[in-house]
């Protein structure tokens, strides 16, 4: 089925010509934004999402009145910076060959306010924007809410998961109670389904499955190493395999900085990426990352939603992720827009039982691999009770969750 038959004009039609049609979640999604109602999408990474809501929100602004000041038609809340910064492009994409010159304005911390206050000057169409940044310029009287048509939250549950919750209802509160909501994520956690209950009214819900003919070609590996000779093992594999554009989740922003260092040592050209760099930082490690002007990128979970890295051959858990879900989207960063790619675990003695607990939650049996030259020698420590991260955060969870959150805005 073509774009045109989804209800879109023939400038936005034109617009993603590129792709011969639309995917699944496109296809469910389009009709049902541009009917009006509440929309809440599930879908997995990779499978354009993103453009399965900006399309329809355009479509919808053509057939508005153009008033001045322009009046905020939709709110496109985010979790971080590098998100807003994407899906403020795919708007400005999608909307190139649009007769009207819409104005789209991104807002994100990280940088000076006074550019996004100047760029509110006169309004806006549509505002990309992360919570924290966003209350800011309302703080500031740079933005009103009351006129809002449409809201969406783009990967809702990460925004829950960065605690993200409180200014969210002080957001809700400043919206008319009269608009449309939109929810988009690749997965749901009951605190979604809570969220879902209280802001939307007989949504339409969508589900889109990984089918085998249309799920990412992803060989997930998993090689069992000690811990203290991982690095070594990952610049083996880099030239051995003839990696060339890795990238690397770790724990935490020491560990990226420390790995980062190591592979540079060791003769790899190699950034680090983690919510305590600075925005410029940020966005100058991701382009040189995009453009291969750096072999391998070695980041915290900053970089596991959203991002999307054209032609990614390669997604190493140097660290194993805390939960379940993140390991979704840790690997869904390769094997995107019908690309294969190849999925590596690090199983150090230690992580041997998360991992497996992983598996059980993705339905998963992982042969067990060794490189020659880095066969394991450590023991497991004795069995603890407990296991993969639970839904319900501790209070050092949120504590950590609130530093995250405060680091990506």
């Amino acid at each position: 089925m073509p774009f045109s038959k989804l209800g879109l004009s023939a400038e936005l039609s034109r617009a993603v010509s590129q792709y011969a049609e639309p995917t699944a979640v496109q296809t469910a999604a389009i009709p049902a934004v541009l009917a009006g109602g509440d929309v809440l999408a599930m879908a997995q990474t990779g499978s354009g999402k993103t453009t399965a809501f900006v399309l329809p929100l355009l479509q919808r602004w053509l057939s508005a009145p153009h008033e001045t000041p322009r009046r905020l038609h939709a709110l496109i809340l985010v979790p971080t910076r590098e998100l807003a910064a994407q899906v403020t492009e795919v708007v400005r994409q999608c909307a190139l060959h649009l007769p009207p010159q819409i104005k789209v304005v991104s807002a994100f911390g990280g940088v000076s306010i006074n550019p996004q206050m100047m760029a509110l000057r006169g309004g806006a169409d549509i505002v990309v924007a992360t919570p924290g940044r966003l209350l800011d310029l309302i703080d500031h009287n740079a933005l009103h809410l009351s006129q809002v048509g449409t809201l969406v939250l783009d990967e809702a549950d990460r925004m829950l998961d960065l605690g993200f919750a409180d200014e969210l209802r002080r957001i809700l509160a400043l919206l008319p109670k009269r608009r449309q909501n939109l929810l988009f994520s690749a997965t749901f956690a009951p605190e979604i389904e809570a969220l879902a209950q209280d802001l939307l009214h007989n949504p339409t819900r969508i589900a889109i499955e990984s089918a085998p003919a249309t799920a990412p070609v992803i060989l997930q590996r998993a090689i069992e190493v000690d811990a203290k000779t991982r690095t070594q093992l990952l610049r083996h594999l880099i030239k051995t395999e003839v990696w060339r554009r890795v990238l690397v989740f770790v724990a935490s922003k020491y560990a990226a900085d420390l790995v980062a260092e190591k592979l540079r040592r060791g003769g790899i050209s190699a950034l680090s990426f983690h919510g305590e760099l600075s925005q410029g930082a940020r966005s100058q490690a991701l382009a040189d990352f995009k453009e291969s002007r750096v072999q391998v990128l070695v980041a915290t979970d900053l970089a596991a939603r959203g991002l999307d890295i054209v032609q990614l051959p390669v997604v190493v858990n140097f660290d194993l992720p805390r939960s379940a879900d993140d390991y979704t989207h840790r690997i869904g960063r390769t094997g995107r827009a019908g690309e294969s790619g190849i999925a590596v675990n690090f199983i150090t003695a230690e992580s041997h039982a998360h991992f497996c607990l992983i598996e059980k939650r993705h339905r998963l049996t992982l042969a067990r691999e060794q490189v020659p030259g880095f066969e394991p020698t450590e023991v497991a420590p004795p069995p603890t009770f407990g296991g993969i991260k639970g839904r319900r955060p501790s209070k050092k969870d949120k504590l950590r969750a609130e530093a995250a959150r405060r680091a990506r805005e």
